[in-house]
Order: C-alpha cells, then sequence, then structure tokens
C-alpha cells in the first residue's frame, strides 16, 4: 500500500473516530438532560397530587370516573386523592402499525402507610411497588423518594416514588419514556450519518492533502530508483521547500554529488597510476632484453643494467604501495588519540638521517606539543615531507630543518626546511595533487603521491598544507593544525 492510501486511510479512520466520540457524548449528554427534564416533571406533578389536586394528564374520562364512583368517610391526605374504585385504566395498545407498545405519557397512584397502592383520578393503580417503595410510604420525613425505571405493559417509566411524610403514605407518579427513546433514536441516526459524510469528506481531503504531502517523496523515490536501475549518479533530485523531506532531497543530491565526485577521483587515480606505472615497467622490460644478451655485455655494463633493475623494482613497490594506501584509505580506520608530535618528529628524523645519511634537526616548544589525532597518519605525512625535501636534493649535503611552533590565532605550524632547488613558482599551487610532478625533477624517482598523502592526512585532521620559498634558497613545505586540535599544555600561550 502507498503511503498517500495510507494517509488517506488514517484521515478518514481518525474522522470517523473523532464523529463517533462527539455523536457518543452528545448522545449521552442529551440522555441525561432528557432524565432531568423528566425528572423535573414528575416531582412537580408528585408534589401537586401530595397537595391534593389530580393534573389532567393523570384524570381518566368521565365515564371512567362516574363508573368509578369515589371515596369517603376517610380523612388522610391519601385517601383525599379520590381512589378510584374499579379500574380504569387509559387505553394500552400495541402502538400504530405493529410499533412497539405506546402507553399513557403520565401514570400515577398512592401508597397508603401501608404501601398498598390506591388509583387517582379515576385511574386504576397499574405501578409495581417494592420493598424500596413502602419503605418511603411508611417514611416520617416529607419528600423522602427514589427513583428507578419500570416496565408497564412493555413500556418504560421513569418512576418517582415520594413520601407524603408521618407516615400517612407516598405518591408515585411515572413518565413514559417513549419520547425520549424516539429523539435519541433520530440522535443516533442523525450521529451515524454525520459520521459517514464526515469520513467521505475526510477521504477526499486526505486524499488530496496526502498527495500534496508525498508528491516530493514520490519524486525522491523516483529519482533514487533511476539510480539504483541506471548507475547514473547525474539525475535531478528535487530539493524544494526547508521541512524534512527538502532537507532529505538536499542530503540525498549531496550524496549522488560525492559519489560523483569519489567516482571521478577513481577514475583519474586509475588513469594516472596507469600513466606512472608504464615508465618503471618500460624500463624494468628494456633492462630484462638487455640481460637476455649478458653474454655480450661488460662486466661493468651488467651490474649497471642490475642495478638499474633494483632501482625501477624498489620503485614500482612504493608506488604500488602509495597506490593501495590512497585506493583503500586505510588511515581512516585509524582510532585518534593523543599524539605527541614532538617525538613523532623526533623519531621520523633519526629514520631519515639512517637511511638517507642526511642530517636532520627538529626544533619543538620545550613542553612538547600534544594533539589528538591519528599517530600513524601523522608520522607518514611528516615522513613524506622530510623524503621529499632530501629526495629532490640528491646531491645536496645541508641539514633538513624539521620546526614545530605555534601560530598567532592558536594553532600549530610545521615546516620543513631545506637547501634544494626550490620549487617553481608555477608549481607552488600543484604539488599536493596526486602525480603532479615539477618539470624540472620528473627525472628523479619519485612517484608524485607523497605531498598528495601529505594533503589528505591533514585535511582529515582540519588542517591545511602550504608551499613557499625560503629565503636563501630552498623550499619550506608543511602544514597547520587548527587549536581545536591542541591538547591542553602544549606550549605556553
Amino acid at each position: 500500500m502507498t503511503l498517500s492510501r495510507r494517509l488517506t486511510l488514517w484521515f478518514a479512520a481518525v474522522a470517523v473516530t473523532v464523529s463517533a466520540l462527539i455523536g457518543a457524548l452528545s448522545y449521552v449528554a442529551t440522555a441525561r438532560s432528557l432524565d432531568a427534564e423528566a425528572l423535573a416533571s414528575i416531582d412537580q406533578t408528585a408534589r401537586s397530587l401530595a397537595a391534593g389536586e389530580v393534573p389532567d394528564a393523570l384524570a381518566a374520562p368521565a365515564t371512567d370516573r362516574d363508573a368509578g364512583g369515589g371515596a369517603d368517610g376517610d380523612d388522610s391526605p391519601a385517601a383525599s386523592l379520590a381512589p378510584a374504585a374499579s379500574p380504569a385504566p387509559a387505553a394500552r395498545g400495541s402502538g400504530h402499525g405493529g410499533g412497539p407498545p405506546v402507553g399513557p405519557a403520565l401514570l400515577g397512584q398512592v401508597l397508603d402507610a401501608s404501601g398498598v397502592p390506591i388509583g387517582v383520578g379515576g385511574r386504576a393503580a397499574v405501578l409495581p411497588v417494592t420493598d424500596d417503595d413502602r419503605r418511603v410510604a411508611a417514611s416520617a420525613v416529607p419528600h423522602d423518594k427514589t427513583v428507578r425505571d419500570v416496565t408497564v405493559d412493555g413500556v418504560r417509566y421513569l418512576m418517582l416514588t415520594e413520601a407524603l411524610g408521618h407516615g400517612n403514605g407516598a405518591v408515585q407518579v411515572a413518565r413514559s419514556r417513549t419520547d425520549h427513546k424516539e429523539v435519541l433514536e433520530r440522535l443516533a441516526g442523525s450521529v451515524v450519518v454525520i459520521a459517514l459524510v464526515v469520513a467521505a469528506a475526510a477521504a477526499v481531503a486526505g486524499w488530496f492533502l496526502a498527495r500534496a504531502l508525498t508528491r516530493r517523496l514520490v519524486r525522491l523515490t523516483a529519482a533514487a530508483e533511476r539510480v539504483s536501475r541506471t548507475g547514473r549518479l547525474d539525475v535531478a533530485v528535487p530539493v524544494a521547500g526547508s521541512d524534512e523531506v527538502g532537507r532529505l532531497g538536499v542530503a540525498f543530491d549531496r550524496m549522488l554529488d560525492r559519489l560523483a565526485r569519489s567516482r571521478d577521483d577513481q577514475q583519474r587515480l586509475v588513469q594516472n597510476a596507469g600513466h606512472e606505472l608504464r615508465t618503471p615497467l618500460t624500463s624494468i622490460r628494456t633492462n630484462v632484453s638487455l640481460l637476455r644478451r649478458a653474454d655480450e655485455l661488460s662486466t661493468d655494463d651488467r651490474a649497471a643494467v642490475l642495478d638499474d633493475l633494483t632501482g625501477e623494482t624498489r620503485e614500482l613497490t612504493d608506488l604500488v604501495d602509495e597506490l593501495v594506501e590512497l585506493a583503500t584509505d586505510r588511515r581512516a580506520a585509524e582510532p585518534e588519540t593523543d599524539v605527541d608530535l614532538d617525538a613523532v618528529a623526533r623519531r621520523v628524523a633519526e629514520r631519515v638521517e639512517r637511511r638517507r645519511g642526511r642530517p636532520v634537526q627538529v626544533a619543538a616548544p620545550a613542553d612538547g606539543v600534544v594533539v589528538r589525532g591519528r599517530a600513524q597518519g601523522l608520522e607518514r605525512a611528516l615522513t613524506n615531507l622530510v623524503d621529499n625535501a632530501v629526495k629532490f636534493d640528491p646531491g645536496g649535503t645541508g641539514r633538513v630543518d624539521v620546526v614545530l611552533r605555534p601560530e598567532d590565532a592558536g594553532g600549530l605550524r610545521v615546516e620543513v626546511l631545506d637547501r634544494g632547488p626550490g620549487v617553481p613558482p608555477e608549481d607552488l599551487g600543484r604539488i599536493f595533487e596526486r602525480f603532479h610532478r615539477a618539470t624540472g625533477v620528473r627525472s628523479l624517482p619519485g612517484s608524485g603521491l607523497g605531498l598528495s598523502i601529505v594533503h589528505d592526512v591533514i585535511a582529515e585532521h582540519e588542517g591545511d598544507v602550504f608551499a613557499a620559498h625560503r629565503d636563501g634558497g630552498g623550499a619550506v613545505i608543511g602544514f597547520t593544525l587548527p587549536a581545536v586540535r591542541l591538547q591542553p599544555g602544549s606550549y605556553p600561550a
């Protein structure tokens, strides 16, 4: 089931539920109001009977009264209400057209002190008497009363039994609930009709509203399905609106954009890697061809070819290692810890001195520098910077300096300074690109990936890389880290 249909059903269900609750509350309130009105009416009638008056609604026709006679010789209040000698109740029938029984709207009778019923107004006593009614009749407290529902000849009545007081009996008045039942039945029918109408209107309104709410979701789903079906990442994504759906569209569009850039980067990486791999592979293939004629080569030539093969193989191995690191991005799996960058720099300097035979000096604050980051990634970045300084000054003997110092803005600046040939001005902004190598150093060993790895590592640490000329010749290449990466007490403020 689609979301729009589900919302439509929910709208209709909520509307029906609300209508049903309102109808039920209206039904209960109306029933209570009718009961209160009926009770007030029969209470007034009971008071009239207690005062010796017989309302017209309780009086039988004149012919019935003449046939019934009257009472004499009794001075009690109950006897003064003209009890009937012969039963002459008002006509009762089975209703109209075979419907439910219909009786008089009002019935009344008197109870003597012992609880014996006596008819009034020429009508016979027809209301039921219980022990509770007899208790009220014998009560000495005026207006002591009970109220309950009774059934007479199949018709329901609301009956009031009220004491005359001083043990003189009680009066009973009952009012038919037939009119109440008709009113409540009509009300129930109206509630049902209104609920159905409201449900239909809510379903229609819910359908239009659901369509309006899900229109952008439908378009977004279609875009996602198209990407899944075709594999294309340039699909137009609806990003209108600032609500949750709009934000979802923006996030999906940005995700596709990042995926597209990532795929483009991978394609460029593969293409550039293929280009870079051709050079050492071509050299190896040439040297292997020469070795096939090893008997024609002098001892020095064979040694030169083998040395060349060894160098090309080492360069090829380094290139493959760097390509694997770039392609798999293993640095992201390393957890962040507190890194003593001063100790890392000194360890890198010792390793490069041992391998390259060039002096490397580290200058750092006396209190050391502790940063939050990935230790192996930062060590690789420093190693690449120092190796780069030594590699591109192959004939030099000058010292390479590694300087760690605070920035004015509160961050950390790491510089690697050399006295090599420097970086041509046109290449200063490109040396951190993958596979980029300046024209003057393309004959030297290298893959063009070392500084790009530095760039990626520092970017992961929210820092920046830089390259500049060094006064007196050489280059200054390094990176900066923001103040948020520095741990408290790294160096004096």
